[in-house]
């Protein structure tokens, strides 16, 4: 007989992911001892442990939604030759036997991966050795199901770091260029000058302009002697590692002493050009000042000129009348 829907509605409703969480601890409790991961007592890392037992191990891990699309990537620096453990899980809701697990190197497909279930949660672990440069890359666990989840491993060299903003000195001058690896120590390094698209190696035995400081075996130093405008450029630091290459460029701008006084000189001409244009333009209002002055000073002889004439003409006739009146 069917029970009443309400008296097992509460119990029908505990959450699947807290089962799922039971049954994983359920699992890794049988044997009366937690183990650290599902993993971990298959044979193949065995073999590889003993076959490569002189490196060190690096295990690596991520962790997938189910119902996300979004990748998950982890970037992974490697100086040395290591054995490497790398693990995916991811819980799942619909049952892990509906999930297809496959491990790709970049786009090439890989064999001899493991896979194991805990309850819901679905393990894909990738063991292997990295013994040269070829080994590095990209790694990916992809689960296919409703939707394909991805988690990618990136393996590369550790970065070199230099001068961000560009070095600035002068003709004549001494400078010393660096590049530094944070916690790492390459087996060699070597600099490289480049004023276009051709990188020359700089050979400190063939000039006595460089000198290379190997003090520290995590830095290098570049000191430039004597510096002239053709030593301006790119310069490039060059680390080799076990297991590949990093190399970081470093700006140098190489100036002329007449360089800083270019604003100066800038503003001396400006003012000289500015001094120029008043005195012309003094010049041309005190000619036109005078040349207006002459003006009225010519009218004023004109109008005394034509004064004294009218005056001439005017007393004739007096005179005439003053004769004839004395007669």
């Amino acid at each position: 007989m069917r029970a009443p829907s309400g008296l097992l509605g509460p119990r029908a409703a505990l959450p699947l992911a807290l089962l799922c969480l039971l049954a994983a601890t359920r699992g890794s409790l049988a044997d009366g001892q937690p183990s650290a991961s599902p993993l971990t007592s298959l044979p193949i890392r065995g073999e590889m442990m003993t076959k490569y037992s002189n490196l060190s191990l690096e295990s690596h891990n991520i962790s997938l939604a189910e119902h996300s699309n979004v990748p998950v990537e982890k970037n992974i620096t490697l100086e040395r030759p290591s054995n490497i453990e790398l693990t995916c899980q991811i819980t799942i809701s619909r049952g892990v036997n509906s999930v297809n697990v496959t491990w790709k190197k970049g786009d090439e497909l890989l064999e001899n991966y493991l896979t194991n279930a805990t309850g819901c949660i679905l393990y894909a672990q990738y063991m292997f050795t990295i013994i040269n440069s070829k080994q590095m890359g990209s790694y990916s666990c992809f689960f296919g199901g409703e939707k394909e989840q991805r988690g990618t491993f990136n393996f590369k060299v550790p970065e070199i770091h230099g001068k961000n903003k560009p070095l600035i000195t002068y003709v004549g001058d001494s400078t010393v260029l660096m590049c530094k690896c944070q916690h790492c120590s390459p087996l060699h390094w070597t600099w490289y000058h480049s004023n276009g698209s051709v990188q020359v190696p700089i050979d400190v035995q063939m000039s006595e302009k460089y000198a290379i400081n190997r003090t520290n075996a995590n830095e290098t130093r570049l000191k430039i002697m004597q510096l002239t405008e053709d030593n301006q450029g790119s310069y490039w630091c060059h680390a080799v590692f076990q297991l590949g290459e990093s190399e970081e460029r470093v700006q140098l701008v190489v100036l002329s002493y007449l360089v800083p006084l270019k604003p100066f000189l800038g503003i001396v001409v400006e003012v000289a050009i500015l001094v120029a244009v008043i005195l012309l333009c003094e010049t041309y209002t005190q000619k036109k000042k005078k040349h207006i002055d002459d003006g009225k000073e010519f009218e004023q002889v004109e109008q005394l000129k034509s004064d004294d004439t009218n005056g001439v003409e005017n007393n004739a006739p007096r005179h005439r009348k003053n004769e004839s009146v004395s007669q």
